[in-house]
C-alpha cells in the first residue's frame, strides 16, 4: 500500500512514539537473543556510538577541506587498523560504507592494476572458494568480470584448486578470515605463497574478523597469519561495524602499498564542476560513521577490545561443548565469534523455527543445514537460557535431548 506524504508535518513526539510502534516487531537484540546482523558489546559502547555519531551527522566525508576533522579522524582509524593488521610501511587505506564497499572497491583496484600495471587484456576473472561472500559475484556483476569459485576442502579453501584454476587473465584470489558460512580462517599463509609465485593479487576478506582476530591472538589464541604479516596478502577487507563495535555503516579497506591504493581512487578532472575526487564508491560520505568508528576506538583501546574478545571467544566455547553434548557437531574449528554447529538427524531449519518461538533469532547454513550463530560480549551472559532452550526444541522437533536443558535452567 503506497502511503502519501502528510500534507503538513507531524511533532516530534507522535513521530518517535509511532516509530517505537512500528520496532514493536523487530528481533530484541538488547536482549542478548539475536546472534546476527547486530554486534552488541554492551550499553556504554552503544552510547558511544550513538553521541559520537550525532556530534557530525550533517558532516560530509566528501569534503575534506570543508571538514577536517573528519579527515583527521578518518586517517586516525585507518592507522589503527593497519597497526593491528601489520600494515607496512608505506600501506594506506580508507573508511567505507561497509563490507560490500570494501571488496567492490579492492576489486576495482585489482582490475585497474591488472589493466594499467600488468597489461592483461581481453576478459578478466576473478578465483575464490565456494565459501567466499557473495559481495565479490556482486562486485564482479558491476565490472563484468568473471567469478570463478572452486570446491573446498574441510570447509576451506583448497589452495592447489584455486592455483589450477588461476590463469594469466586472472586479476584477483581470494581467502576469508574467517568465510562467513562456516566462521573459519582459510589457509591464508598458502594463498599468500601462491600468490607470491605466480604474481597474484591475493585479496584477504577480514570483514568479520579482522577486528577481532589481533586481540583472540593477544588473548593467547592460536591465530595463524592472515593479514599483512604474509608477502601475498596485496589488499584486505575488515569491517569496523562488526567486531569493531563500530556504528553502521562502517568498513575499512586496506592496500599493502599507496601505490596499490591509487588504483582505486576515482579521479574525474573534466567537468563544470570542478574536480572530483573520491576514494570509494561513495561520494557523500556520512561524518557520523567516521567519527563514531573514531570514538569507540578510542574509547575501547587494546585493553578494553582485549576484554570484549574474550567474553565472545567463551561464549563460544561453552556453547560449543554445550551443544557437543547434545549430540551436536561442530563444523570445523572455529576460533572467533562465529560457531556452526549441525546434527545429521535433526532438521536444524525447523530447529531453528522452534528456537525463534522463544525469541532467538540467528543465521544458518544451508550445506549443511546447521545453525549458525554470530557471537556478541552479551551471549556470555545467556549461554545457559541459549543451550536449555536448545534443548527444549530439540525435544519439540523429534530429537533426543540429553540432561543438559536441566542443567542449564
Amino acid at each position: 500500500m503506497r502511503h502519501p506524504l502528510p500534507e503538513t508535518g507531524v511533532g516530534w513526539p507522535q513521530l518517535r512514539s509511532q516509530m517505537l510502534e512500528y520496532a514493536q516487531g523487530d528481533v530484541r537484540w538488547r536482549d542478548g537473543k539475536t546472534a546476527v546482523y547486530v554486534f552488541n558489546a554492551g550499553a556504554q559502547v552503544e552510547q558511544v556510538q550513538k553521541e559520537a555519531y550525532a556530534l557530525f551527522q550533517s558532516e560530509n566525508g566528501l569534503g575534506p577541506a570543508a571538514f577536517p576533522s573528519l579527515k583527521r579522524m578518518e586517517e586516525e582509524v585507518v592507522g589503527f587498523g593497519l597497526g593491528l593488521l601489520h600494515g607496512p610501511e608505506g600501506a594506506n587505506g580508507a573508511i567505507t560504507s561497509g563490507g560490500t564497499d570494501s571488496i567492490t572497491m579492492a576489486v576495482k583496484a585489482a582490475r585497474d592494476f591488472a589493466r594499467k600495471q600488468k597489461g592483461v587484456a581481453g576478459p578478466l576473472n576473478i578465483v575464490l572458494p565456494r565459501s567466499a561472500h557473495p559481495a565479490f559475484d556482486k562486485a564482479c556483476a558491476l565490472m563484468e568480470i568473471e567469478v570463478r569459485r572452486t570446491p573446498l576442502r574441510d570447509y576451506l579453501a583448497d589452495p592447489a584448486v584455486m592455483a589450477a584454476t588461476a590463469d594469466a587473465a586472472t586479476v584477483m584470489i581470494v581467502g576469508s578470515a574467517p568465510n562467513f558460512p562456516y566462521g573459519l580462517i582459510d589457509p591464508i599463509g598458502a594463498l599468500s605463497d601462491l600468490a607470491v609465485e605466480r604474481d597474484l593479487w591475493l585479496h584477504v576478506d577480514a570483514c568479520v574478523g579482522g577486528y577481532i582476530a589481533p586481540f583472540v591472538r593477544m588473548n593467547g589464541g592460536d591465530i595463524a597469519p592472515f593479514d599483512f604479516e604474509l608477502p601475498g596478502v596485496r589488499s584486505l577487507s575488515a569491517d569496523l561495524h562488526k567486531y569493531g563495535y563500530c556504528a553502521k555503516g562502517a568498513s575499512t579497506v586496506f592496500f599493502r602499498s599507496a601505490e596499490l591504493m591509487a588504483f582505486m581512487t576515482f579521479d574525474f578532472r573534466d567537468w563544470p564542476g570542478g574536480r572530483m575526487v573520491t576514494p570509494t564508491l561513495a561520494g557523500t560520505r556520512p561524518g557520523g560513521a567516521i567519527s563514531a568508528a573514531w570514538a569507540v576506538m578510542n574509547f575501547l583501546g587494546v585493553e578494553g577490545y582485549r576484554a570484549k574478545h574474550a567474553l565472545v571467544t567463551e561464549a563460544r566455547e561453552t556453547i560449543a561443548a554445550g551443544v557437543e553434548a547434545l549430540g551436536f557437531t561442530v563444523l570445523g574449528r572455529p576460533q572467533l565469534g562465529i560457531l556452526v554447529f549441525t546434527r545429521a538427524d535433526v532438521d536444524c531449519l525447523a530447529l531453528w523455527a522452534k528456537l525463534r518461538e522463544r525469541g532467538w533469532f540467528t543465521g544458518v547454513t544451508t550445506e549443511p543445514k546447521s545453525l549458525h550463530l554470530m557471537l556478541s560480549p552479551v551471549h556470555a551472559q545467556v549461554v545457559g537460557e541459549y543451550l536449555a532452550d536448545v534443548a527444549w526444541a530439540l525435544g519439540e522437533v523429534g530429537g533426543s535431548a540429553t540432561k543438559v536443558e536441566a542443567r542449564y535452567s
